[in-house]
Parts: C-alpha cells; structure tokens; sequence
C-alpha cells in the first residue's frame, strides 16, 4: 500500500489540497480532518487528485463529506486530475456527476476564481 501524503496552500478564494498515494478505511479520516482544518466561510477547496492512484469506498464516503462540509460554508469543492481508479469509483456509484471534476488543477483554480459565493446563491 501507498502511504497517504496529504499537502495544502492557500490560493485566492481558497485553498489547494494535494492528495498523493492510496485513499481508503486506513487514512481516509485523515484526508477529511486535514481538509476540514484548511476550511474557510465562503471559500473553495480544490482538492488535487493527480496523485491518488487507489480511493476505496470510504474514501469516496469523505469525498462526500468534505463537498458538504464546502457547500455548508459557501464554497465549491471541486476535484482536479482524478485519475483512471479512483474516477471509476466515482462513475460506477453515479457521484461523477453530482461534483465539480476538472482535468486538471489550472483548470479547477480558474473556476474557482471565476465563481463567486454570490454567483452560488443565484445558481442555487
């Protein structure tokens, strides 16, 4: 098993969430501690997924978790550059499509600066 190596930095509206190794019942509290700690009101969370080569189901449990915990304050979380494992998890359960995936972290940090909280409250 690939440890779990978790790293953040504050970007402008938010803040980046590296994710690199395997995400399962083992770790999958960390990941969701770690997050919740870097939460602000109104902010997004663009969590990198670039590096996650394994997600099981509770992983995806706190992937769910955590969008709610960002929505309850304002914000999007949006995942960046899932790869070809952990997005098959996310197709076969039907969650793709309820959360914000972007191909990469570019991409994910330039939705984010473009949607503002109150453009959230006018799509709601």
């Amino acid at each position: 098993m690939t440890p779990l190596s978790l790293g953040c930095r504050d970007l402008p509206g938010g803040v980046l969430v590296t994710v690199i190794g395997e995400l399962d019942a083992s770790n999958s509290t960390r990941l969701e501690s770690f997050t919740e700690r870097h939460l602000r009101p109104g902010a997004g969370v663009v969590l990198d997924l670039g590096g996650l080569s394994f997600m099981d189901s509770r992983g995806l449990h706190v992937l769910l978790r955590l969008n709610a915990a960002v929505l309850d304050r304002g914000g999007v979380l949006r995942l960046a550059g899932v790869q070809e494992l952990p997005a098959r998890v996310l197709q076969v359960t039907g969650v793709w499509s309820s959360l914000a995936v972007h191909a990469d972290v570019g991409d994910a940090v330039a939705a984010m600066g473009a949607q503002r909280p109150a453009d959230l409250r006018e799509s709601s």
